[in-house]
């Protein structure tokens, strides 16, 4: 057999899965969250899977480094980078929805690139029969801890059945959130996502989290609904009761300002997003954990590089989620799992997910942990036929760009998106 696998084809396919009406900072969640799955097929009849965003601009640059890729080697990820960048010569994408911060055009070629070097090593695994932790360094650890993720949200969108999560809007029903959560999944830490009430509101909401779990590491992530002074009010109120303060106000010198005056540390995915934003974020003292997400900072070789840069520094680091499916948790969960300086537990909207695009069975949560899975390249395998229902959803569903701000405001034409908001 030849050393090389070349890729023959990609296949893109835009999915759609339920998603309940989860409250942030810039709106509320929209009846169905949007996905690409890539399908990467190589000339020894070996096929990887990649999963990434599926907004419409996503969508289009993806299908054009799907020609760009098609007859490379799948060990070429170097030089599959190096296309990438060409083809798409200074584009840059958008955050719609508002809640990643800014795309550079750096970050863009990585937002591309990532599910294409996902998939190729899942081809690389296959084709040696080891798994992509182990073409990552191997682990060094076998569980990966996760945090229950916690929102407030309504009991149904309007105008449809009740989902499976009851009502949360008050800080007893999200201590019964949490409970559940924990009580289901086990998790070890617990995460707020706050910027939808009044500060006060949810400092009340996560002093009920620390009465009801004492021994669980609380964060409370606002999105950049506050500014600077409210920002360092918070902090300083909740001192001793956060693990830390995740984006509470906009921008790398907002967010350095916050850090030399409240007790904890300060954690972000919204102001320190690529590469380049790094070398302020340490000169300023903007941050003191990143939130890593393979998804936008270009695949796991290049977040394993993230991981490096941050212990040079003395940052902490973690990971980001975003409403995803079994493909994203299964590379998550082998990053992580070779990543010796993930200090804190990582985020999942794994709770709220009630589709996926795999097989069931190789991914489960034990004691707020995942074990990574143990078959060649990612471990898991697509379902065809959930495959074909959630692309079949993506048709009708009529969603194509995520937008939070005009869903809420098809609810509530009153609302009116402000960052920061108090």
């Amino acid at each position: 057999m030849n050393d090389a696998l070349r890729i023959t084809g990609v296949t893109i396919t835009p999915v759609a899965f339920r998603d309940p009406a989860l409250l942030n900072a810039v709106g509320v969640h929209e009846p169905y969250a949007l996905r690409a799955i890539v399908e990467i097929d190589t000339d020894q009849g070996i096929t990887g899977l990649g999963e990434t965003y599926a907004d419409e601009g996503h969508l289009h640059r993806l299908r054009q480094a799907a020609e760009a890729v098609t007859g490379m080697d799948v060990h070429a990820l170097g030089a599959m980078y190096g296309r990438l960048a060409d083809m798409l010569n200074g584009q840059t994408g958008t955050d719609g929805h508002g809640l990643t911060g800014v795309i550079t055009s750096g970050g863009t070629v990585d937002r591309v690139f990532s599910p294409f070097e996902v998939a190729c090593l899942d081809i690389q695994g296959k084709a040696a029969g080891r798994s992509v932790s182990d073409l990552l360094g191997g682990a060094v650890r076998d569980r990966v801890p996760f945090s229950a993720y916690l929102f407030y949200k309504w009991r149904g969108h309007p105008g449809a059945e009740d989902d499976l999560w009851e009502e949360a809007l008050t800080p007893d029903q999200i201590v019964a959130q949490a409970r559940r959560m924990v009580d289901t999944y086990g998790f070890s830490a617990i995460k707020l996502k706050g910027g939808v009430f009044p500060p006060d509101q949810e400092i009340e909401a996560i002093r009920a989290l620390r009465a009801a779990f004492p021994g669980l590491p609380l964060r409370l992530d606002p999105n950049a609904a506050w500014s600077v002074e409210t920002a360092i009010r918070v902090g300083r109120e909740l001192d001793g009761v956060l693990e830390y303060l995740e984006d509470p106000t906009p921008g790398l010198q907002d967010m350095a300002r916050v850090a030399r005056d409240v007790p904890m540390p300060l954690a972000t995915n919204m102001c320190v997003v690529a590469f380049e934003h790094l070398a302020p974020a340490v000169e300023h003292g903007s941050v003191r954990i990143v939130l890593s997400d393979h998804h936008y900072w270009g695949g796991l070789h290049r977040s394993k590089l993230l991981a490096g840069i941050c212990d040079t520094f003395g940052m902490g680091l973690s990971m980001h989620s975003n409403s995803h499916l079994g493909i994203s948790l299964a590379a998550m969960v082998h990053l992580a799992a070779v990543t010796p300086n993930l200090t804190y537990a990582c985020d999942t909207h794994w709770a709220w997910k009630t589709e996926d695009v795999i097989e069931s069975g190789t991914l489960a949560f034990e004691n707020g942990a995942v074990r990574p899975p143990q078959g060649p390249g990612l471990g898991v395998e697509l379902d065809r036929d959930a495959l074909a229902r959630l692309h079949e959803q993506y048709l009708q569903c009529g969603i194509r760009n995520r937008d939070d701000t005009g869903y809420m405001q098809l609810i509530d034409p009153s609302w009116a998106k402000r960052i920061p908001r108090w």
